[in-house]
């Protein structure tokens, strides 16, 4: 089982975006200095929801700062980005970092980022799959052209290639995240794996793994492949003394911060959005995920990787809000949860 954590760069009601920056870089040092096995990094824009705009560039930051853990993006939003400018973005961090970088991609929402950065509505409800596919062979192909509806170029040079990374020739591991069974279906098609969001329980992320394998067996993976999948599994990690404590520890501070981060969201089109009742979804992240004592944590995580077959998680540890809670929680992470999963 490998344990990572989830970095959103939150920023929390009285603080500054600067101070929500500086404790997303801390804690993924803290997370290496633990031994945990991964950091993943959120994106958004225009929101105190996450104060991360660019995951590619904070990964490049964090690759250069350690030395061991892995880095991977949760997620770079393809409607906004080209996939070339992603993918040789990808490939530099790969190569430079001795094959430590992940990226992860997904669709990201229907919000008015598609406006500023002129991609328009038709880039996320239509054009996730050309960008994928484009993305893919940048990362696998020496040399690559695309005649598609959105992109058009003609054969240009993979400069730097991926496979001149000598511990990972193979290229960046991709992670696709997936809320939809139209992603996974797109996901299994590939042969990539999954990232499954924090709001989904063990049962429903069991349904995504069960269909995503089913699509991937019609589409001619085979079993070994299959079987290695390895997907990812988002949630919250917060540990205390006792089960009440670490949860009133987050039902103190992530209120406040999920009102003010999801109420910044605008859609593109003015389509009505529902919020999620910033209260009851605290409550329901600590029942779905490791809340309680490093006991009551371990035991969480087993249970939602026997239930589901993902043995991969990334885990938001920094909702108390606070630099030195979350560095405490991340060391409790590495030093009293890990043990008692290996």
């Amino acid at each position: 089982m490998r344990v990572g954590t989830f970095v959103l760069a939150a920023q929390f009601p009285g603080q500054g975006q600067g101070e929500a920056l500086h404790r997303a870089v801390r804690s993924a040092e803290v997370a290496e200095e633990a031994g945990l096995d991964s950091v993943w990094l959120a994106e958004h824009h225009f929101v105190p929801y996450g104060t991360c705009p660019s995951a590619v560039t904070l990964a490049a930051l964090l690759l250069g700062r350690t030395r061991h853990i892995r880095v991977g993006t949760a997620v770079s939003v393809l409607p906004t980005a080209h996939p070339v400018a992603l993918g040789e973005q990808a490939a530099l961090l790969h190569v430079t970092s001795g094959g430590r970088f992940s990226l992860g991609v997904g669709r990201g929402g229907p919000w008015v980022d598609l406006e500023v950065f002129g991609s328009g509505i038709e880039a996320y409800e239509e054009g996730f799959p050309e960008s994928l596919d484009l993305l893919m062979r940048w990362l696998r192909e020496p040399r690559v052209e695309a005649e598609g509806e959105r992109f058009g170029f003609r054969e240009v040079a993979v400069v730097p290639r991926p496979d001149e990374a000598l511990n990972s020739p193979d290229g960046p591991e991709v992670v696709v995240a997936c809320t939809s069974p139209k992603s996974v279906r797109l996901a299994a098609e590939r042969g990539l794996p999954m990232l499954l969001g924090m709001h989904a329980g063990d049962e429903e992320k069991a349904e995504m793994v069960s269909l995503w394998r089913t699509h991937a067996r019609a589409a001619g993976h085979g079993p070994e492949e299959i079987r290695a999948a390895a997907h990812v599994s988002a949630g919250v990690a917060q540990i205390g003394d006792r089960e009440a404590q670490a949860r009133e520890t987050l039902l103190k501070a992530m209120p406040g911060w999920l009102k003010q981060g999801l109420d910044a969201h605008v859609t593109v089109d003015g389509r009505t959005r529902s919020m999620r009742d910033p209260v009851a979804y605290t409550e329901l992240l600590c029942g779905l995920h490791p809340v309680g004592t490093p006991e009551q944590c371990a035991d969480r995580l087993a249970a939602t990787s026997e239930r589901t077959g993902i043995t991969r998680f990334a885990l938001l540890v920094e909702g108390s809000g606070d630099l030195a809670a979350t560095e405490e929680n991340v060391r409790r992470l590495g030093a009293e949860v890990l043990p008692q999963l290996r």
